[in-house]
């Protein structure tokens, strides 16, 4: 017998398992999953993962009938296996909840975190939105069983991807709430480290100010040469200074630092001077100059008035008269007497008759 012949002589077993008759009343939900669960297996091994999952489904379904949480949430754990198996991750987010809250139904928390971060890895590369609510459940879950170390693994993957997708206010807030888990476990390397992840963080937001306030706040766990490349970063971004910035970023430390946060050091924006003296000459794109609307119609005004008060002047009867009549003299002060003009020498008067025949006369007598 082939394995499908098997897997549909366990499905033939379930249904009839489940169905009711004068003397059965109640279903027999044992039964039918267990059919339900080998089905599953013999289709598994014939590779045919479609009625497989259905099988898988049906199981938990008869699981959940019989207030079976945690065998259920194993029938949704193997469904989501099988998914990857098809390719087809669609469903994934949606099983990993369901099996998630069966398994904290059941009082195991814990199970139910692994199957969020199996989906969630299995929908990071693709779907990073969906791994991302994953993480948040997951370290929310160990969170709530006093289990901190393992809550601030699940929250490094949230703001890894919070970073990756340029997510940084969220991201600042996830790696604030991952210090504060490590905090609880007084793991202080771990703090060190995420200071300088939260430094970067802040600086790529461009928020020059909080990550100055979260290496005062986080500085001091930190080891001393990180503490000496972060004040050579913020001193650099305070004096504008790009050189000494791209000296600090390419500290040993920072390039080992996890992938994400490594790749945000390299594409960090430098510093720049933002009062540079601007070139001699014509500014480039400068606005024209301003010139006023009413700059024409007042010199047009003007230049009418001008044009009838020269009308009427020529009109009047006595244009003429103004026009021959000497200009008087301005009267001088006497304290003050009137510059003379510089003017030629006046000529010489003239010699009368008179006067040629006195010069002759008086010659004759010499």
């Amino acid at each position: 017998m082939s394995k499908i012949e098997e897997a549909n002589a366990h499905i033939r077993q379930a249904e009839k398992s489940l169905k009711t008759t004068f003397l059965k009343w109640r279903p027999d939900y044992d039964v039918a999953a267990d059919e339900y669960s080998a089905a599953a297996t013999c289709f598994r091994v014939a590779k045919n993962y479609q009625q497989c999952k259905d099988c898988l489904m049906k199981a938990a379904d008869c699981f959940k009938q019989n207030r079976s949480w945690f065998h259920a949430a194993k029938n949704y754990e193997q469904a989501l296996l099988v998914l990857k198996e098809m390719n087809q991750l669609a469903e994934a987010p949606s099983l990993a909840h369901r099996a998630c809250s069966l398994y904290e139904q059941h009082g195991s928390p814990e199970s139910g975190a692994t199957v969020l971060d199996k989906a969630a890895k299995m929908l990071e590369a693709t779907q990073p939105e969906q791994a991302l609510e994953l993480y948040k459940r997951a370290s929310d879950v160990v969170m709530g069983e006093d289990s901190p170390r393992q809550a601030a693994e699940y929250m490094s993957k949230v703001a890894r991807i919070l970073v990756k997708l340029g997510m940084y206010d969220q991201a600042a807030d996830a790696v604030r709430q991952e210090i504060g888990m490590h905090q609880q476990i007084d793991h202080q390397p771990s703090v060190g480290r995420l200071a300088v992840a939260l430094v970067l963080v802040q600086l790529a937001r461009g928020d020059q100010v909080a990550a100055e306030k979260a290496f005062k706040e986080w500085g001091n766990y930190c080891d001393a040469p990180e503490v000496q490349t972060l004040e050579m970063l913020l001193q650099a971004y305070d004096n504008e200074d790009a050189d000494a910035a791209r000296s600090a970023l390419n500290s040993p430390f920072i390039k080992h630092m996890d992938v994400e946060y490594a790749k945000l050091a390299r594409g960090l924006p430098l510093p720049q001077q933002e009062y540079a003296v601007p070139p001699v000459g014509v500014r480039a794109n400068a606005a024209p100059s301003y010139i006023s609307p009413n700059a024409n119609k007042l010199t047009g005004q003007a230049t009418v008035e001008a044009e009838v008060n020269q009308e009427e002047k020529v009109s009047s009867p006595n244009y003429e008269e103004e026009e021959d009549e000497p200009s008087k003299p301005t009267p001088v002060a006497e304290s003050e007497p009137a510059p003379q003009p510089e003017t030629s020498p006046p000529p010489a008067p003239a010699v009368t008759q008179e006067e040629e025949e006195e010069e002759d006369y008086e010659g004759g007598l010499c």
